[in-house]
């Protein structure tokens, strides 16, 4: 029914009324340019109205100290000790004299022998020695004997031998050391060693 209304419509309502949408279209459009118009406004505005940031001022990176050498460490040095005084060397104690003595059984003997070596019994007197020499072979009396005996009967060599085996048995003994110096220089002198006879008896009188 409307269709035939419109169809109905003389033609210059057709026209008011094409004229009437074009009009609300060109309204339309300007109210919609007016608010994208509006809200740009609206939005340029709170821009402008919004409050910068106070102005901050750049802060420094912080400094880095230099680098510190490492401190060596403290060495605490320790006093010299004290030197000691130096003791003075002490005297060497005097040496024990150990003079030899004769046994009983040796004494006689050479007692024997001194009797024989006077009757100019040589050979008896030494048998007699060479006896006691058995019972104390270490005896440096003895072999001053022995060599006394050798030095009667002309063998003067063998009583200064005598005289130094005596001597080497005679440690810390000055009596019996001072009878072997006198016995070697007697058979130097017998001998014409006049002056190897001087010192055997010089060391001999030092000895008594």
């Amino acid at each position: 029914m409307s269709s035939r209304a419109s169809l109905l419509q003389p033609p210059g309502s057709v026209a008011s009324e094409e004229t009437r949408y074009c009009k609300q279209v060109n309204d339309d459009g300007h109210t919609r340019r007016r608010t994208v118009l509006a809200v740009a406004i609206v939005a340029i505005a709170l821009s402008a109205c919004t409050v910068p940031k106070p102005y901050q001022p750049t802060t420094p990176p912080p400094s880095v100290p230099p680098t510190q050498q490492p401190v060596p460490p403290t060495v605490e040095t320790q006093p010299a000790p004290a030197t000691p005084p130096v003791e003075e060397p002490q005297p060497l104690p005097e040496p024990v004299i150990r003079e030899p003595v004769l046994s009983p059984a040796s004494r006689a003997l050479v007692s024997q022998a001194q009797t024989q070596l006077a009757s100019k019994n040589f050979a008896v007197a030494a048998s007699s020695l060479e006896r006691a020499l058995r019972i104390e072979p270490d005896n440096p009396l003895l072999w001053i004997e022995l060599g006394k005996v050798r030095q009667a009967e002309g063998n003067y060599v063998q009583a200064e031998n005598m005289g130094r085996k005596a001597l080497s048995m005679s440690t810390n003994a000055p009596r019996a050391q001072s009878s072997a110096w006198s016995l070697i220089a007697d058979s130097y002198r017998a001998r014409g060693k006049n002056t190897e006879a001087r010192d055997a008896e010089t060391r001999a009188g030092q000895l008594r």
